[in-house]
């Protein structure tokens, strides 16, 4: 599979723990641009690679806090943290999807929900010992004021644009 765009938000407090991860299974999935959000929390995906889109989206939803500090498991053994509250983040979803109706989410394995991709159940991984490593780090609060645009390929990982929540200027 080729690459692919996706709409989201990146969380800070997370990305080093993040990079480690991505660099422990796939490293060809760590992006030189420091703009990238390897932590983040997916508005869309996949998404058309369209910056009217991004805009048209980013528009619809004023800046917002939020925390992570509770962790779920989707059912294929993803472990993640959920955003609280969600809102900001559903709300930009339905923006997206209104957008572009022809997108399949998640290309039709799943229905979005809110949340920051940790791990996956495993050897040696479980979300006792994902929340144990996140001592340091979670509960982690975070404030959405920017929608990035992103390309998610094997050694092409990239910002392909930015727009504030909103529609104002940061």
């Amino acid at each position: 599979m080729g690459g692919h765009a996706v709409l989201l938000i990146g969380v800070p407090a997370l990305e080093g723990w993040i990079r480690e991860r991505t660099a422990f299974y796939d490293a060809s999935f760590l992006s030189a641009d420091p703009r990238f959000a390897h932590a983040h929390i997916t508005i869309l995906a996949p998404c058309p690679p369209d910056l009217t889109l991004l805009t048209r989206v980013a528009a619809t939803v004023a800046p917002f806090d939020f925390t992570l500090r509770r962790c779920g498991q989707f059912p294929d053994g993803t472990i993640h943290l959920i955003p609280e509250p969600a809102d900001g983040f559903t709300a930009l979803t339905a923006a997206a999807r209104a957008a572009a109706p022809h997108i399949r989410p998640y290309w039709g394995r799943a229905e979005p929900a809110p949340h920051l991709t940790l791990d996956r159940t495993g050897p040696g991984v479980s979300v006792a010992s994902t929340l144990s490593s996140l001592a340091d780090v979670v509960p982690a609060r975070g404030r959405a004021e920017e929608l990035l645009l992103t390309w998610w390929e094997s050694d092409g990982c990239r910002v392909l644009g930015a727009a504030p929540l909103g529609g104002s200027t940061n």
